[in-house]
């Protein structure tokens, strides 16, 4: 069975969940292969967790020499790694930097690529929403070795025990890859909630929230949400821009999204609309967004949230 590298996502040797769904995805492919670019002294822990996801083999790019630099070493540690190990395909987390990353990656292996898709089966065949979400297209990669992108929740994790071998690569980085340093960086803030782009579940506010977000984040918190902000909310000072949600933010693809005091402007319905389950809550009953929901609730937002707020924490209690 042909091999599948599968890029772990993780902060500081700490595995984020679309990792899982890579592995789980990979399955589908051919016969997973984790690759860890980090700290060495985390791989053994690394290798255990993701072991439990299917991966049969974990290779170990120690990251001492690719700190402070951007991504251009990283995309030559896996070029490298790839002609080695001739993989079937190689997926890649759908981040800023996994895409830039693949980006190059694609064109140092001469091999086609595919971003941002949303769903990948045997072929690999890969599903994608395009064109600001007016199209769902498949496709698939007719040259080289397949890279592909892959959002966050664009499959459930099932775990399925692998070997987890550990087997280290190095990687010979060239001065080329080293001409863009990094010289200042700080941790993001820390919220206590899930991150938008990765979360299971969105809780969004937008023009009828009249700048007043306390109700969406009370839900979001009940639920274990995260919360995300139209443009309108965002231009208004209300929220920051990191919060945006829409064409010109951050595309989500949660299990449940929940819109609230949200037009559907369709600049917003191309950052949200491939979610599986869309709750929508409008004082507008003509609002566009009723027309792409599941579930639509016609009613104020500054009522209906605190009354679901509270019946949710009462059945948690």
């Amino acid at each position: 069975m042909s091999e599948v590298l599968v890029v772990i996502d993780h902060v500081d040797g700490a595995v984020k969940k679309p990792t899982y769904e890579l592995l789980t995805i990979a399955k589908r492919l051919g016969e997973p292969s984790a690759v860890f670019i980090g700290p060495a002294d985390k791989s053994g822990e690394v290798a255990d967790k993701v072991k439990k996801y299917g991966a049969e083999k974990v290779y170990v790019i120690d990251d001492a020499q690719l700190k402070g630099y951007l991504v251009a070493p990283k995309a030559e540690a896996l070029q490298q790694l790839a002609e080695k190990s001739s993989p079937a395909a190689i997926l890649i987390p759908s981040s800023a930097e996994g895409k830039e990353i693949a980006g190059r990656l694609s064109i140092k292996l001469e091999s086609g690529l595919i971003t941002d898709a949303v769903d990948v089966q045997e072929g690999p065949v890969t599903t994608q929403s395009v064109f600001a979400g007016n199209f769902t297209v498949q496709a698939k990669v007719t040259k080289g070795t397949p890279i592909i992108t892959v959002k966050p929740n664009s499959a459930a994790p099932e775990e399925a025990e692998g070997a987890g071998a550990v087997e280290e690569f190095s990687p010979t980085i060239s001065d080329a890859a080293k001409t863009a340093q990094i010289v200042a960086s700080q941790p993001r803030q820390a919220t206590g909630r899930p991150e938008l782009t990765e979360a299971a579940i969105v809780v969004s506010g937008g023009r009828g929230t009249g700048g007043n977000f306390e109700p969406v984040e009370a839900f979001a918190d009940a639920l274990g949400a995260a919360v995300g902000a139209s443009r309108a909310a965002v231009d208004s000072g209300w929220m920051p821009h990191s919060f945006q949600v829409g064409q010109t933010g951050k595309t989500v693809s949660p299990q449940l999204y929940v819109a609230n005091g949200i037009s559907g402007a369709i600049q917003h319905r191309a950052g949200m609309q491939t979610s599986k389950t869309i709750v929508a809550v409008n004082k507008d009953e003509e609002a566009p967004m009723f027309e792409l929901v599941d579930f639509g609730v016609v009613g104020d937002l500054h009522t209906v949230l605190p009354a679901a707020t509270e019946e949710i924490n009462k059945r948690k209690g």
